[in-house]
């Protein structure tokens, strides 16, 4: 009898091997063997076109730490990250929260009208937001006009050129962490938000002690998204409308390894770089684990 469960349960084994093989190939294929090999890349000096490959050990990782200009990069990412989180992540929960418990009319319309902007393509938002903020000719330099003043060159402008980079992400991702939230605010239930209100609660209390611990779960991902995601959508208008620049003033921790990579040719570095960044989030991942996921709640 034993001898069959034990047959048994490796059949079975055998079984759950197969269906998780092709799953497991996808992930060893675009995934694992990517990362090895670019931990691997991280200690040569190549150009991608010569033959041979030098060793030189930790030099790369040396002379990023020590450039001047990978800090500039980072204290760019930063604020990326700061006004993404901004627009991206505060801006549409306290939306969501309005258009659910506060709004009685035009709901839908609404829920239309803030996802309308993620159908756009990153390029067309990018093209569409320089011609916004254009020093010249531009809707913004006009209404700056007639108050008196003028609209400064904003890609010349360090700081300036990040805030108008970051609306084109926050455009193209706007609506979807809206919608994303609005279905976990519908989640919340119903005869809670009444009670409070029959105790004289604030919207402000109720918010902070009702919707955001229930919606805890929701919002956490939705961060993580805006960090994660929110640094790969503005490649886009960085690669379209300045390249970095000026003096890297516009660039990021994305863009500065593509550059490092497709620009000088500078594979090591790049690699060097991207496994920096991947070190970066592992620890901001870590964090989010270990001190806030502990505050969130779950239905089930």
């Amino acid at each position: 009898m034993k001898n069959e469960a034990m047959g048994y349960l490796r059949r079975e084994r055998k079984l759950a091997v197969l269906y998780i093989l092709p799953a497991l190939s996808v992930f060893i294929l675009f995934m694992f063997y990517p990362l090895v090999y670019t931990v691997y890349l991280s200690f040569f000096r190549w150009n991608m076109v010569s033959p041979k490959m030098k060793f030189v050990a930790l030099q790369n990782y040396i002379n990023l730490l020590t450039d001047p200009v990978t800090l500039q990069v980072f204290k760019n990412t930063a604020l990326y990250i700061v006004i993404l989180i901004l627009f991206n992540f505060l801006l549409p929960y306290v939306l969501a929260y309005i258009n659910t418990f506060l709004m009685k009319t035009g709901k839908d319309i609404y829920k239309a009208l803030f996802f309308s902007s993620s159908l756009i393509a990153l390029v067309v938002g990018a093209i569409l937001f320089q011609w916004i903020f254009n020093p010249v000719s531009g809707p913004v330099a006009a209404l700056a006009s007639k108050a008196g003043t003028a609209l400064p060159a904003w890609s010349k402008t360090p700081g300036l050129v990040i805030f108008v980079i970051s609306l084109v992400a926050v455009y193209k991702a706007f609506g979807y962490n809206f919608l994303i939230l609005l279905s976990g605010m519908g989640s919340v239930p119903g005869e809670l938000i009444e009670a409070a209100r029959l105790e004289k609660a604030s919207n402000r209390n109720i918010f902070r002690r009702i919707v955001m611990p229930l919606t805890s779960a929701t919002a956490v991902y939705i961060l993580i998204m805006t960090i994660v995601q929110g640094l790969q959508y503005v490649f886009t208008p960085i690669k379209v409308l300045t390249q970095g620049g000026p003096n890297d003033a516009s660039s990021n921790i994305i863009y500065r390894g593509y550059d490092y990579a497709f620009t000088f040719y500078e594979t090591g570095m790049s690699a060097a770089l991207a496994v920096v960044t991947m070190v970066i989030f592992l620890l901001l991942l870590y964090l989010e684990f270990r001190f806030v996921e502990k505050g969130v709640y779950y239905e089930n």
